[in-house]
Order: C-alpha cells, then structure tokens, then sequence
C-alpha cells in the first residue's frame, strides 16, 4: 500500500463520519472520535505492515493502539481485512468481522453485526460485499456468500444466500423484500 492510498482511505472514511476532511477534523476525530478512531488504528497497522521501515518501529506501536481500542470499544476487525474507502462504523460494540471477508466502498456498519464464516458445508468460506452496502444494527452474514452493490440489510436479519444489486434484506433467514436498496442509508460519498 502506497502512502497516496493510505491517505486517500482515511480522508474518505473521515468525510463519510463528519462530513469534512479538514486536516483539523482528523486530529479532533483520532482523539475523541470512537468510530474513527478504531478505523484510523486499524488503516494504519495495514499501512505500517506493507512498509518495510515502518513494519519494525512504528507498526508494533500501532497494533498495540488497535488492539486497546479494539477491547475498549467492542470491534474486532482485523488491519488484514480487506475494506474499501469510505468505511462508516455508526455505533461501536459487538462488532466482529473475519479478516477474510471482503467489504466493498462506502459500507454502513452498525453495532452488533457479524460477517464471518462457515466452516464447512455448501456455504463453507467468507461473505463479499459490495459497494454501498447498509447493514443494521445485530445484523450477521455468515458464509461463502455475495452480497451486492446498493444493499440494504435490516436489523436483526441472518443473511446465508446470495443478495442481488439493489436488495432489501429483511428477517431470519433473510429475504428480498424490495429493489429499492440502501440509497438512503449510505451517505457522503462524494468525497
């Protein structure tokens, strides 16, 4: 990762929370922002191990943080998973995401939720998500599933199957209750 990517994927998932990317925001939200926070360490731990002088002086310091705030605030995601810019975490706790998953740009993440695996089975593997993707509060997608672009998952919902372009996924098991998809939940990507 280059440093023009590093700093493109912070400033966009800083627009995406406060809707500025002032370099004044940035320091306020690395401070006292819980979210941000949490993304700021974890983009920066990514960061810090793919550079080979950072990668033994600043990256273990790095970890440290995230792994401090990942027990303060309830958010297991891994710096190794792969997520898109404009990463939006709307309340902290009970967050859990398996590094393997993939999750696209602009996702809503809220607490509760889990993306995680199945290990063995039709479904055995880790969920992809597409861009602009909404999931609700104690939502979980589990397996070897796509989700994808303009998606929008409500509360509570277990999603096990593929979700087409522009769903709206709703109860247990999830099901397509519309084609209207999350053009309302996902804001600020004009960043």
């Amino acid at each position: 990762m280059k440093y023009k990517e590093y700093q493109y994927l912070i400033y966009s998932d800083l627009y995406r929370i406060v809707g500025n990317k002032k370099v004044s925001y940035l320091i306020k939200q690395i401070f006292l922002g819980e979210s941000f926070k949490y993304i700021f360490w974890m983009r920066t731990s990514r960061y810090f191990s793919k550079n080979i002088f950072f990668k033994y002086t600043l990256y273990p310091i790095a970890r440290v943080l995230l792994n401090h705030y990942k027990y303060k605030f309830g958010i297991d995601i891994s710096y190794k998973t792969n997520i898109g810019s404009g990463f939006y975490i709307g309340h902290f706790s009970g967050i859990i995401v398996s590094s393997q998953s993939k999750i696209g740009n602009n996702c809503n993440i809220s607490q509760g939720v889990t993306i995680g695996q199945v290990n063995r089975g039709k479904n055995k593997g880790y969920p992809i998500l597409g861009d602009n993707v909404y999931i609700g509060a104690g939502a979980k997608i589990i397996g070897n599933i796509k989700i994808g672009n303009n998606v929008a998952i409500g509360a509570n919902c277990v999603v096990t199957k593929d979700i087409p372009d522009n769903g709206v996924v709703v109860g247990i098991p999830g099901k397509v209750i519309s084609y209207d998809g999350s053009l309302s939940y996902v804001n600020r990507t004009d960043y």
